[in-house]
């Protein structure tokens, strides 16, 4: 019981990252239907701007986090005007361009910074564990849940409750009688853009003291968040909350009843099963276009 309990606390840690990578690409296909094959370089440029951070300006992550933010996000909005602006409405051009940018992205690090692993220091404050009974809890990892909720919080009240949010719905819903109301859709997509590539950035900083940082670090990570988004609904922010919760769950538990390897395999499995009879997802998006 014991390893059950301490494997589950890991998947729950594990499903709070997939929540945050998951959350910055739930919106921008929910916003755009745009899939963006990029969405991992973003994880990873978090990841070395913590790194760069920590390094050279002695910023902790903590500390980092907003900076890590805006950073991405920039990088983000200009993918978004420079590429990704031209090709609404071509799925197939805009799926190979962003795998360009990937590429790219990956490459200029390699180049720039090189391809060594790199590593960064979690925050001094959150070292040592929590103990309950026999489930030994990282403190770290114990704010990584708490927060992924509050992004989830920030996330809901920026799009229900915020005038951008008003917008972006607005826009999803009908973009031509929105621009007709002065609404620059335009813009609203840029913005939605650039927040999406900032959470990523945020989740790519976040897990630094958990992986090592590399060029690719990102790939495995954009894979599981697309089945998180598939299996939630896409554009659905509840959907993309359970979905992050069942997907890391079950990663944790195939891999301890079984391997690693298997247990991936296992979980695909799962879930074309669940595609299979759900096909809209577990929370589909009622929002009519």
């Amino acid at each position: 019981m014991d390893a059950f309990l301490n494997q589950a606390f890991a998947g729950l840690s594990m499903a709070s990252i997939l929540l945050m990578v998951a959350l910055g690409l739930a919106i921008i296909y929910g916003a755009m239907g745009v899939i963006n094959l990029a969405h991992g370089e973003f994880v990873m440029l978090g990841a070395y701007s913590a790194w760069l951070l920590q390094t050279y300006l002695g910023l902790g992550i903590l500390v980092a986090l907003p900076v890590v933010f805006l950073m991405v996000a920039l990088v983000g909005l200009l993918v978004e005007r420079g590429v990704v602006r031209w090709l609404y409405h071509r799925p197939l051009d805009t799926i190979l361009a962003t795998w360009g940018v990937a590429i790219l992205l990956q490459q200029l690090v390699r180049s720039v910074i090189g391809p060594e692993s790199r590593y960064v220091a979690g925050p001094s404050i959150l070292d040592g564990n929590l103990v309950l009974g026999g489930v030994v809890m990282s403190n770290y990892r114990i704010f990584l849940i708490f927060f992924s909720l509050a992004v989830v919080a920030a996330t809901w009240f920026l799009l229900k409750r915020s005038e951008f949010g008003t917008k972006l719905r607005a826009v999803i819903q009908n973009k031509e009688i929105s621009e007709c109301y002065g609404i620059r859709a335009d813009r609203v997509y840029s913005l939605a853009f650039a927040y999406g590539a900032g959470l990523a950035g945020m989740a790519g900083a976040l897990i630094t003291p958990l992986v090592s940082v590399t060029p690719t670090m990102g790939t495995y990570l954009v894979v599981d968040a697309f089945l998180v988004v598939i299996v939630g609904g896409v554009g659905s922010l509840l959907g993309t909350v359970a979905a992050a919760g069942l997907v890391g769950e079950a990663t944790a538990m195939f891999s301890m009843l079984m391997n690693d390897t298997i247990g991936r395999i296992a979980v695909l499995l799962a879930i074309i099963f669940l595609i299979r009879f759900k096909p809209m997802g577990l929370f589909p998006d009622k929002v009519r276009r």
